[in-house]
């Protein structure tokens, strides 16, 4: 009787260890998923702002364009005269 009880009490022990939370590794995995969502959030930041900084290129790239048309229109009116 001995025996079954004391294989008893260390099957239960073992089945409470493998309940047992493993915080290391939660703390672990809370720590990883922590710095994905930063660094997809700081790639979100970076894509925007190069985003932004693309449309002024290229807003400006057109501001001149438009300015060179309207010098050669002022031209072609002068020679039309």
């Amino acid at each position: 009787m001995k025996k079954v009880a004391i294989v008893t009490v260390a099957v239960l022990a073992l089945g409470l260890a493998a309940c047992n939370k493993n915080n290391a590794e939660n703390n672990a995995a809370n720590e990883t998923a922590v710095e994905n969502n930063a660094e997809a959030d700081v790639n979100a930041a970076t894509n925007d702002s190069v985003n932004a900084a693309n449309n002024e290129l290229n807003n400006a790239s057109n501001a001149v364009e438009n300015a060179g048309n309207a010098v050669s229109n002022v031209q072609n009116a002068a020679e039309n005269k």
